[in-house]
């Protein structure tokens, strides 16, 4: 049966952030902190509101992960937490209003988790926390602004990639269907503006097919609609709202599986896409994090495309380099001790960076160690 949304009031507006300090040209330096209990390629990695990070899930060369455990930045280690009632990789998870970490979705070691829990800090313990309408894996998960969270798109079973949307409500604890994307797309972007649409862009609407394609979900309505295309169509990009309200688009690989350098700003009062200044380095599934001064730091990935079996995977970077808005251009700064692809990365409290996991070089080799960016 079909299940619709039933209207919800808008959401309260995300206030404009003001202008943070200007950007320096200060470099970001990694060093080595505590090392993970277990190796893992694409986890999660969520910052809770005393300032820890939840690392839960991803794969190893055994499958998948149901064990999490909690990074302290006082001490600088790793410590056990509760495992997941499943094992996940390939799934989301963002905080919820009230402390609880909510991660939902992805795939166990046989199929496609429709499935979701909630990790609770008092009790260190994930409970279960209800299903999604649909089962999904490499979606996005955006929280809204009103603590609602909005799930978009993925590969559902079968492979199948899904134009489907639903919302979780923490209020009620349930997930309902929202409006369908306009295209079917996976491994994607989804963030939120400052007016709280939501900028969805890229993806591969069939595997190995990238789309230029962006759109627009407005809370208000349910509906998504276009917007105007990238100027390259790609695949496993980030983006990262600026503190102009644009959202910078960085990296991926296009149509023909290249991996791409390019990078773009969409400007939500023209509904368009621009160029601006490339990466020293192409690079996909890497990290981008928003710095406090409003840069971003880029860092790791895949160099070498998808366009062959042969090279899809091996010779991971560990490079890094910065984005100033200010100037619209990309900066080399200190590598990271390990190359690695896949890793989660987590602004913490203190301003620094944290790094965690992923590919090594010789993928899929999974990674246990930990570094901190600090600039």
């Amino acid at each position: 049966a079909t299940i619709t949304a039933s209207p919800s009031p808008s959401p309260t507006p995300v206030p404009t952030p003001t202008p943070g300090p200007t950007p320096t040209p200060g470099p970001i330096t990694f060093t080595a902190t505590g090392s993970l209990a277990h190796a893992r390629i694409n986890p999660t990695a969520t910052l809770t509101p005393n300032g820890s990070v939840l690392v839960a899930g991803g794969w190893d060369n055994g499958g998948r992960l149901s064990s999490a455990e909690l990074y302290n930045p006082a001490t600088a280690k790793f410590e056990a937490t509760g495992s997941m009632l499943h094992k996940r990789s390939d799934d989301a998870a963002i905080q919820l209003p009230k402390s609880g970490v909510l991660i939902m979705g992805g795939q166990d070691d046989s199929t496609v988790l429709s499935s979701a829990e909630i990790w609770d800090p008092a009790a260190g313990k994930f409970t279960a926390a209800g299903s999604m309408t649909t089962a999904r894996e490499d979606f996005t998960a955006t929280d809204l602004g009103d603590g609602r969270i909005l799930i978009t798109g993925g590969l559902g079973v079968n492979t199948t990639t899904l134009a489907s949307a639903e919302i979780y409500d923490p209020q009620t604890g349930t997930f309902t269907a929202t409006g369908s994307m306009v295209t079917a797309r996976a491994t994607h972007t989804a963030t939120l503006l400052q007016d709280n649409r939501v900028l969805v862009t890229g993806g591969f609407g069939r595997i190995g097919q990238s789309v230029a394609s962006a759109e627009l979900y407005d809370p208000a309505t349910g509906k998504f609609t276009p917007t105007g295309s990238m100027t390259r169509a790609r695949d496993s990009q980030t983006a990262n709202l600026l503190l102009s309200g644009k959202v910078l688009v960085a990296g991926g690989y296009d149509a023909n599986g290249n991996a791409l350098a390019s990078a773009e700003l969409y400007d939500p009062t023209t509904g368009k896409f621009s160029a601006t200044g490339s990466m020293a380095h192409s690079r996909y599934s890497h990290s981008a994090t928003s710095l406090k001064d409003g840069r971003i730091l880029i860092a790791g990935g895949h160099p070498n495309g998808c366009n062959s079996g042969a090279t899809c995977d091996t010779g991971l970077t560990a490079t890094a380099e910065l984005y100033d808005p200010t100037t619209g251009k990309f900066s080399s700064t200190g590598s990271m001790a390990h190359a690695r692809a896949d890793h989660a990365a987590t602004h913490l409290q203190n301003g620094s960076v944290l790094m965690v996991g992923g590919a090594a070089n010789s993928f899929p080799n999974p990674l246990d160690s930990a570094e901190l960016g600090r600039g």
